[in-house]
C-alpha cells in the first residue's frame, strides 16, 4: 500500500505564502508523476500542479507565476510553494501520485495507480 501524507496548511493573509510538503512511502517501487489539487466548499476538485519524475511541470493559469511544485525523489516527497495567495485559493489542498506498489509490479504490473493524500485547508483570509 502506498500512503501520503501532506503537511503544511494553515490560516494566511491575502498576499502571503505557504509551503505545503506531501511525503510518500509504502511499498512503493516506483513513482510516476506527482501532483497537487484542491476543492473549495461547493466546487469540483481542480488540478494545481503536476510534476513529472522527470521533473516537467503543468499549471493551469490561475496558479501560474505564484505557485511552484518541485519534488526530492530520493524522499518521495513533493512540495507546493504558494505565494502571493488570494482568497480564492481557500480551499483543501489534496496530494496525488501515480505510483507503482510492488505488490504490483512483482506481478509485472508496472501501470501506475492513483493515490490520495488526506487533504490540508489552506484558508487565505484577512
Amino acid at each position: 500500500q502506498v500512503q501520503l501524507v501532506e503537511s503544511g496548511g494553515g490560516l494566511v493573509q491575502p498576499g502571503g505564502s505557504l509551503r505545503l510538503s506531501c511525503a510518500a512511502s509504502g511499498s512503493i517501487f516506483s513513482i510516476n508523476s506527482m501532483g497537487w489539487y484542491r476543492q473549495a466548499p461547493g466546487k469540483e476538485r481542480e488540478l494545481v500542479a503536476t510534476i513529472t519524475s522527470g521533473g516537467n511541470t503543468n499549471y493551469p493559469d490561475s496558479v501560474k507565476g505564484r505557485f511552484t511544485i518541485s519534488r526530492d525523489n530520493a524522499k518521495n516527497t513533493v512540495y507546493l510553494q504558494m505565494n502571493s495567495l488570494k482568497p480564492e485559493d481557500t480551499a483543501v489542498y489534496y496530494c496525488n501520485a501515480n505510483a507503482v506498489d510492488v505488490k504490483w509490479a512483482v506481478l509485472g504490473d508496472l501501470g501506475g495507480r492513483d493515490y490520495w493524500g488526506q487533504g490540508t485547508q489552506v484558508t487565505v483570509s484577512s
